[in-house]
């Protein structure tokens, strides 16, 4: 975390996490599929509820609402549990995530589906696709 942040029992926080030296592995299907399944799954999120989220070429984007677990915890948990069956099916060992993230508390709940739109239209900015519609690699409970 950020240095003077603190992690709020359910708070909602909006995070970055790059791979390591921006490697664009997540050009590649299946492992943008994987990595997307791991922003699903309980066991890569601890307690905490994923909210909105996209898989960019090398980092991803996500918006989070924790449970009693503490921030730096789930993201270690969901580098730790991705990075694991990243790096078996690409066949290699090491690093996979650059060390760190950034994070962004969310202090109104009114700026949520706002945040959650800033994030998914992160593909379009970034010149990937010329509709939000077109980039496979997204989800929002808002849906």
């Amino acid at each position: 975390m950020r240095k003077g942040r603190f992690s709020q029992a359910n708070g909602i926080y909006l995070l970055t996490t790059v791979t390591e030296q921006r490697i664009p592995w997540f050009q590649v299907l299946s492992f943008a599929q994987i990595m997307c399944q791991s922003l699903e799954d309980p066991r890569c999120l601890a307690d905490s509820k994923s909210l909105c989220w996209v898989v960019m070429p090398d980092h991803i984007h996500m918006l989070l609402q924790l449970g009693d677990t503490r921030l730096s915890q789930v993201v270690k948990k969901m580098k730790a549990q991705s990075a694991r069956k990243l790096n078996r099916e690409i066949g290699r060992t090491g690093r996979f995530w650059a060390p760190g993230f950034h994070d962004h508390a969310l202090r109104k709940e009114g700026d949520l589906r706002g945040v959650a739109r800033y994030i998914v239209a992160n593909p379009l900015r970034a010149g990937l696709v010329q509709r939000v519609a077109d980039y496979p690699y997204w989800n929002a409970i808002w849906l």
